[in-house]
């Protein structure tokens, strides 16, 4: 029995169509240290903990302004990392958003390019704040996502399955007419426990069976091969 048509390609966003660029610390604790006389060694371990500290802090948030208050109150913690007085936190937040943090994967534009051009629609489906379009404005992919989803505006987080139901229904397509790429191998496992076929990416080429390059994800949609 043949594999029904694909509709629409649903990526995850971090580690697959984008990342948190490493380098981006370095450039804000340079920043940092330049703006308020500090070491950079230590902004950049302030930043680092910070992060640490409240990486699973937001799964409850439901809207922007709720996000808006997180990000105020982390700037004020980690002004105190830093020593500073909590007027300075608006100016660091100002400066080094979350977003900014964040750069395309290699291709990211040229694969969702060829996915509209190839008539299938394209979202994302993120365990993420609400301002995922912001996120994808800031990597230069949102004009081509015909949908985003924030899992803390559904309320159910990956790999529950009304996350994929809620973005699926978005896409205005059946679960079975949808590819899923996500780095994480439980949430590749729970859409593919819906019907949709379904593919992990794995970037640094470490897992066995993942695609390592997002092109590879051309060669399981209709339309001609990609050169090689």
């Amino acid at each position: 029995m043949s594999e029904p048509t694909l509709r629409a390609v649903l990526f995850d966003r971090d580690d697959t169509i984008a990342y948190t660029d490493p380098d981006v610390y370095r450039e804000a604790a340079a920043w940092i240290a330049q703006t308020f006389g500090l070491g950079p060694d230590a902004a950049l371990h302030a930043l680092r903990d910070q992060w640490r500290a409240r990486a699973l802090t937001w799964w409850d948030l439901r809207s922007q302004a709720q996000e808006d208050a997180f990000w105020a109150d982390y700037g004020t913690e980690l002004t105190g990392r830093l020593g500073l007085p909590p007027e300075a936190a608006a100016q660091l937040m100002a400066t080094y958003p979350y977003e900014v943090y964040m750069k395309p994967v290699p291709h990211a534009r040229e694969v969702l390019l060829e996915l509209r051009a190839r008539g299938l629609k394209v979202g994302v489906l993120s365990n993420t704040l609400p301002s995922i379009d912001r996120t994808l404005r800031a990597v230069g992919l949102d004009d081509l996502v015909d949908v985003a989803v924030a899992t803390c505006v559904v309320g159910v987080h990956k790999p529950d399955a009304g996350a994929y139901l809620h973005a699926a229904g978005a896409l205005g397509v059946a679960p079975a007419e949808v590819l899923f790429v996500d780095d994480k191998a439980e949430n590749v496992a729970a859409a593919q426990a819906l019907g949709m076929q379904a593919v992990q990416i794995d970037l640094r080429g470490e897992v066995r069976g993942a695609i390592h390059d997002l092109r590879a994800v051309l060669d399981r949609v209709p339309g001609p091969p990609r050169a090689r």
